[in-house]
């Protein structure tokens, strides 16, 4: 049972049921993270806002993106980032074992594997990381701009981790693979 409500869409508030509109306009329904995020019209808000200015970036392609939140989210322990991230690479191209590889911090080529290593360094770490770390994600061909989404999303799934952590959110997609 969830720790914080998830809000019924035909029940929110007016700011609530914009902001709920406006994902349901993106991606078809209001996935229980939102409902509960919810809570806080400011917290909803800025999630929308920044994951829709991180997925028009150009530093970072849908399946790298996917790749780091699967990494944050098994550092993190993200039952619920794990489903959604799981079910939505699929969606954008990722294969089960691409998927199972990212959860690892690893990839099945030099660029996913780079990513994905670099994401788990940047978590792990909490932002330190060393010069050898960043220069390999440099020498996978990686510039400023993908260092930088990379931490932006980086920090996008460290809040939605905690706060599924904290929530104890319903989980509303396929549980992920062990």
């Amino acid at each position: 049972m969830p720790r914080i409500p998830q809000i019924n869409p035909e029940l929110a508030n007016p700011q609530q049921a914009e902001l709920f509109a406006t994902v349901k306009r993106k991606v078809g329904r209001v996935p229980n993270l939102l409902r509960a995020l919810g809570n806080s019209t400011a917290a909803l808000r800025g999630y929308i806002e920044f994951s829709g200015a991180l997925a028009a970036g150009d530093g970072l392609d849908a399946k790298q993106r996917g790749i780091v939140a699967l990494a944050v989210a098994e550092a993190n322990g993200c039952e619920y980032c794990l489903a959604a991230h799981s079910t939505i690479g699929k969606t954008i191209g990722l294969s089960a074992e691409a998927i199972q590889s990212a959860r690892r911090a690893d990839g099945l080529d030099e660029a996913s594997r780079a990513v994905a290593r670099f994401a788990d360094a940047v978590v792990r770490s909490r932002g330190r990381v060393d010069d050898e770390q960043l220069e390999a994600f440099r020498a996978a061909g990686f510039g400023s701009e993908a260092v930088t989404e990379v931490v932006a999303h980086v920090a996008l799934s460290v809040f939605t981790n905690y706060f599924n952590n904290l929530a104890e959110t319903d989980l509303d997609f396929p549980a992920p693979a062990p």
